[in-house]
């Protein structure tokens, strides 16, 4: 079955690289109908959208901007409006804003890109179990790329990486992500102090607690400043598996300068 390439580019670096490979495989190829979308949620840093532009410029083919209107984009939204945040059915956030608006969007027939790098297989085969009629095309898993590496090739590429990981974190998730432990919390009480007190403020609102310290489910406001450990900033290495990939977007670009 024939269909679009849809590559989901979430201003992270494993998206943008899996987005750029799929892109430039997709010309020297198949050369079939290709669209680059991005799941807008209101809590992003600010710097995302800087991080947007450039990749977008990087890509050639603009980024169609998508937000599940119901909730305004907002993880706040969905979970007053849900009263939970986060256990063990997952946080309805990545539910509501990410999964509902790509299957809103999808089409049958249609390969998607996502950047799952070569440290997430489990990932994808989870991902193929939980959605068996859905087209996946782990591109940076047939390269053996790293989350490491696609930092490196993002930098490479002269983009400045996005705020989030300047600041030293390992991905650009929400200012402020519930899946996040003690230690990221206390790194974003640091941050963003303001993230940090909506944040404790909404647990007690709903009367849940989204960390441990000792075991224990705990509150924000009462959390330890010294609770947990977050590393201060992410690997950025480049290695084999970094230059036969930066070799594939070279040859793209000179296609496309020769087109």
């Amino acid at each position: 079955m024939t269909g679009r390439i849809v590559c989901w580019f979430s201003c992270g670096a494993a998206s943008a690289v899996a987005t750029k490979l799929a892109i430039e495989e997709n010309a020297r190829g198949a050369r079939l109908p290709l669209v680059v979308a991005r799941c807008h949620v209101a809590e992003e840093h600010p710097d995302n959208d800087r991080f947007a532009a450039e990749c977008e410029a990087w890509f050639g083919v603009p980024i169609l901007l998508l937000r599940n209107e119901r909730f305004a984009g907002s993880i706040y939204t969905v979970f007053e409006r849900e009263r939970y945040i986060v256990g063990p059915a997952g946080a309805p956030c990545t539910r509501a804003l990410k999964k509902r608006v790509r299957e809103a969007f999808q089409q049958a027939g249609d390969l998607q890109v996502f950047g799952y790098t070569s440290e997430e297989q489990h990932r994808v085969d989870n991902f193929i179990d939980a959605n068996n009629n859905t087209r996946l095309w782990p591109v940076l898993i047939e390269r053996g790329l790293t989350h490491a590496d696609c930092l490196a090739l993002v930098d490479r590429a002269d983009i400045q990486l996005p705020a989030m990981y300047q600041l030293g974190y390992r991905n650009n998730n929400c200012i402020g992500c519930v899946k996040g432990g003690a230690g990221y919390w206390n790194k974003i009480r640091i941050d963003f102090p303001e993230a940090f007190l909506r944040m404790a403020a909404l647990e007690r609102k709903i009367g849940a607690s989204i960390v441990r310290e000792s075991g224990q489910r705990t509150y924000l406001d009462e959390l330890s400043p010294s609770a947990g450990s977050y590393p201060k900033e992410p690997e950025v290495q480049c290695g084999i598996f970094c230059e036969l990939a930066e070799r594939d977007m070279r040859d793209g670009d000179r296609l496309a300068e020769a087109a």
